[in-house]
């Protein structure tokens, strides 16, 4: 089981090759550097024992050859070439960083919206930014202990030649160190895999505190915010503990078998020379050889602590990147031509995960250049329609055609140049008004901007800020009201030139002046766009060119206003019933 797992753990590490690829050769001649200097420091100890034993034999000039060998080694090798290789592997292990990062941020947006469901927030962002730095200095690391391992076994056949005594004794030791770190290399795994849990919760808590200040102020629930964080920190310092313990007590572990790998040799290299069954030099060589396996000890008790860390954040990474959690989205190749923005439900059927059944064998058919209205109770399927349309889900059966193709068919870009949605609480970014319009197009003009905030009625707020257009938003736009948001995600959807614009409860929270200038800009919108508004309060539609009655997942009454006040006792008393209310 152990070599199972051993093996899966080594497979994490495979999509890291096809990011190196570029600089494959520079990582080659960095790793081929290290490996000779790693080499080279094995003759160390054989030059100062050839020094020394030259010296108690009078013998000066061989003394000095041995020790002139051994600094031209030491200064060239360890000195600068070392370290010029170890420049250009940290170079590429923090550009193999940055690429690691960028691919998981770029996979993680064509994940489904249902990820985003089942994941918080705070898992995905440690994902893409923690797990991912968590790989820098590893490959160095790497192969500093693959240099020095290579460097021990020649050692070793070194010691072997000269003592088997010796030899057996440092491998008795080394192998009691192997023993250790098979039993302590899964309870640190585990240990550190609960740790990063316990930060996702730590992430997202600090994440949705930031973005909800406003809420968490008004509501007046900072203290029970601030209890929260205060368990997650516990449990992280809880987890963290049990993780320096268990470190701990491997390390104590580790030192001891170094000590007693020190004494062992030293003890027997000084009853071996007493015997005359060891020569001079190697008893000077072992002076420093022994340290090479007590530091051979130490490389392999930092890596793996490295390397279980390191394990953990990739298999995180490869979880996105792999999609083993959850797909990709699909879409077709088809794009369309002269779209008129015609769209029809056929038998759409859908329901959320765990959930019963949302829309039943829902049809219907919405023509351009009017103004249509979705109405009906909550819960009954409305906002869902959007959400079908716009792909956010898809439909369980039947197809949503846009143009007599369907959607599912349209390549991405294609969708998302077509279909634009205005939501209750329109995401603003944070950053100026002028840039969120160039997130929809890079090469907008300033005077185009203005013109598109004029149809929204918001240019002549805007120009009375300050720094105008240059203004900075803010956090979820937090210096915006509500209908400002809601005028500025209009002027940004007028700047994407989609046929189709969709409104969902666009002015269900606005008072009565926003919404006013919400109407008129889509009373504007209405003679060259499909305009379709779902909506709670009737009194924002009751103009509306049509207005379907959805309940039970199905349409039950399609007309005008007056017509479904006659014919509809559902849409009678909703209506009724907001006209009590107000």
């Amino acid at each position: 089981v152990y070599k199972r797992q051993k093996m899966k753990s080594l497979k994490e590490f495979r999509p890291l090759l096809k990011l190196v690829k570029e600089d494959l050769n520079k990582l080659i001649f960095a790793s081929i550097i290290i490996f000779i200097s790693g080499i080279c420091e094995v003759f160390t100890g054989y030059l100062n024992g050839k020094v020394v034993e030259e010296i108690t034999m009078l013998d000066i000039k061989n003394a000095l050859i041995f020790l002139g060998i051994y600094f031209v080694l030491e200064i060239t090798m360890d000195g600068v070439v070392l370290h010029y290789a170890n420049s250009i592997l940290y170079k590429e292990e923090s550009k193999l960083t940055r690429k690691l990062g960028f691919y998981t941020y770029k996979k993680a947006l064509c994940l489904p919206p249902v990820a985003y469901e089942k994941m918080s927030s705070g898992e995905i962002i440690n994902r893409i930014t923690s797990d991912a730095d968590t790989l820098s200095f590893a490959f160095g690391r790497l192969l500093n202990m693959i240099s020095s391992l290579v460097a021990s076994i020649i050692v070793i056949v070194y010691v072997f030649i000269n003592s088997w005594i010796i030899g057996l004794e440092i491998v008795g030791i080394v192998s009691i160190l192997f023993l250790i770190l098979k039993k302590y290399n899964p309870l640190l795994k585990d240990i550190h895999k609960e740790r990063r849990k316990e930060q996702d919760k730590f992430t997202s808590l600090t994440t949705e505190s930031i973005r909800g200040i406003r809420e968490i102020k008004t509501l007046g629930i900072k203290n029970n915010l601030i209890s929260d964080m205060t368990s997650i920190i516990k449990d992280i310092y809880n987890k963290s503990s049990k993780e320096i313990d268990i470190q701990k007590s491997f390390n104590i572990k580790t030192r001891l078998l170094k000590s007693i790998l020190e004494c062992s040799v030293f003890a027997t290299c000084v009853i071996l020379l007493y015997y005359k069954m060891i020569s001079l030099t190697f008893f000077i060589a072992m002076t420093y050889y022994v340290y090479r396996f007590t530091w051979l000890i130490e490389n392999i008790n930092d890596l793996t602590q490295t390397y279980q860390k390191v394990s953990v954040s990739i298999s995180r990474v490869n979880d996105i990147l792999e999609n083993r959690l959850y797909k990709d989205e699909e879409f077709g190749n088809k794009k369309l031509v002269n779209v008129k923005g015609v769209i029809e439900f056929k038998d759409v059927n859908f329901n959320y995960p765990d959930e019963g059944n949302i829309l039943n064998n829902f049809s219907l058919k919405i023509e351009p250049n009017k103004k249509i209205a979705v109405v009906g109770a909550s819960g009954q399927g409305k906002s869902t329609l959007f959400n079908l349309i716009t792909r956010i889900f898809d439909t369980t059966s039947g197809e949503i055609l846009l143009d007599g193709i369907n959607i599912k068919d349209l390549s991405e870009d294609e969708l998302r140049k077509h279909i634009s949605i205005i939501r209750q609480e329109p995401f603003v970014f944070n950053r100026t008004i002028k840039e969120n319009f160039k997130l929809i197009n890079k090469n907008i003009s300033l005077k185009k901007i203005r013109e598109y905030s004029k149809m929204a009625y918001l240019d002549d707020y805007i120009m009375s800020l300050p720094k105008g257009y240059d203004t900075v938003l803010g956090e979820s736009g937090i210096n915006l009201s509500g209908g400002q948001k809601q005028r500025l995600s209009i002027a940004r959807t007028l700047s994407k030139g989609s046929e189709v614009i969709l409104f969902d409860e666009a002015t269900s929270a606005l008072d009565n002046n926003s919404q006013d200038y919400i109407k008129k800009t889509i009373d504007n919108l209405v003679n060259d766009h499909t305009i379709v508004i779902v909506a709670h309060r009737l009194s924002t539609i009751m103009d509306a060119d049509i207005i379907h009655v959805v309940d039970g997942g199905k349409v039950i009454a399609t007309g005008t206003h007056k017509e479904l006040l006659n014919s509809c006792k559902i849409y009678r008393n909703l209506y009724e019933t907001e006209s009590l209310n107000s």
